[in-house]
C-alpha cells in the first residue's frame, strides 16, 4: 500500500531580491527629485513632499533583504508561516516554470484583499506540489499583475 504524503515543507526567501547598484539608486533619487520639484512648481508642494516621502521609503524598503519564510503544502491547505490558506478559499492554481527568477506557485483566492499567492517553489520538490494541489484545486493558467511585472522589471 502506498503511504500518502501528509505534508510538504520547505523554505524560501519572501520573493526574489536582486541585488541593487548604486545606479538603481540614483536613478530613483533623480526621478523621485524631479517629480517633486515638477509638482512644487506646478503649484502642488504637497504632492512634491507625498512624492520625496515616497522617494525615501522605496529607497529604504529597497536595502532590506527578504525574510526566510517556512511554507507547508498540507491535506487542509497551504501555510505560509503562520497563517493556513484552506483549499475551501482557493479557485485554482498554477506552477510559472519559466519566472524571471525560478518556479513560482500561483493561487488564486477568493479574497477581494488577497487574489492571489505567488510562493516561490524549491526546484526538488515541485512535482510533488504540483500532484498534492492538484488532488484538490483546478490547474488553471493565471497571469501576475501588470504591478507585479513592473516591480519585476525595476528589480523592486
Amino acid at each position: 500500500m502506498e503511504e500518502q504524503v501528509r505534508a510538504i515543507l520547505f523554505e524560501a526567501y519572501e520573493h526574489a531580491y536582486p541585488p541593487k547598484t548604486s545606479d538603481w539608486f540614483w536613478i530613483l533619487g533623480i526621478f523621485t527629485i524631479a517629480i517633486a520639484i515638477a509638482s512644487i512648481l506646478l503649484s502642488n508642494p504637497l504632492f512634491g513632499i507625498l512624492i520625496f516621502v515616497g522617494g525615501l521609503i522605496t529607497a529604504l524598503l529597497a536595502t532590506r533583504e527578504p525574510q526566510i519564510i517556512s511554507y507547508a503544502i498540507t491535506q487542509r491547505g497551504v501555510r505560509i508561516d503562520d497563517t493556513l490558506y484552506p483549499y475551501s478559499t482557493l479557485e485554482c492554481f498554477y506552477i510559472e516554470e519559466e519566472g524571471e527568477f525560478g518556479s513560482e506557485l500561483l493561487l488564486k483566492s477568493e479574497k477581494m484583499f488577497m487574489p492571489l499567492i505567488i510562493i516561490p517553489l524549491p526546484e526538488d520538490t515541485q512535482e510533488e506540489i504540483e500532484e498534492m494541489i492538484a488532488q484538490r484545486l483546478p490547474e488553471k493558467h493565471i497571469e501576475k499583475p501588470f504591478a507585479h511585472i513592473l516591480l519585476d522589471f525595476l528589480k523592486f
